[in-house]
């Protein structure tokens, strides 16, 4: 299985998570688990774009480490600026402390404590992020 499939198999799994899994459960674990889904996808797409540059130039090497590699695509190539600008939200998301809001109900906010503020993810914030993340996949796959 290809990068880019292995990116759509993570957005199928975020989509199950908001539209049938959070719907029934409306907890922030489960909104936890789609931005992870979420991180995952732009890994993969990641990947794959950088291993397409390293085709084209032998001597370009890939870092291990995953905010090295999105650092290294956006000096390789700048369209893919805003779509890394929110995989490092993302990332940076999935690694805060958060409090809850409205868990079980219908409005339910994850409130993420982030260095000097706060941010609140509700449902519709987490829809935007998976359609820019599609958007990102899409862009990423015409390209390869």
């Amino acid at each position: 299985m290809d990068l880019i499939e292995q990116a759509r198999e993570e957005l199928k799994r975020a989509d199950h998570l908001i539209y049938i899994s959070l719907k029934y459960t409306r907890t922030c674990d489960i909104i936890m688990n789609t931005v992870k889904r979420l991180v995952e996808s732009c890994d993969f797409v990641i990947l794959a774009l950088l291993e397409k540059f390293k085709e084209r130039r032998k001597s370009l090497s890939i870092p291990e480490n995953s905010l090295s590699r999105a650092e290294l695509l956006v000096s390789l190539d700048k369209k893919y600026k805003s779509h890394i600008k929110l995989y490092l939200l993302l990332c940076k998301i999935r690694d805060s402390e958060f409090d809850r809001r409205e868990e079980y109900r219908k409005h339910v906010t994850m409130i993420v404590h982030l260095e000097r503020r706060s941010l609140e993810v509700t449902v519709p914030i987490l829809e935007e992020y998976y359609f820019s993340i599609k958007d990102f996949v899409d862009t990423a796959e015409g390209e390869i």
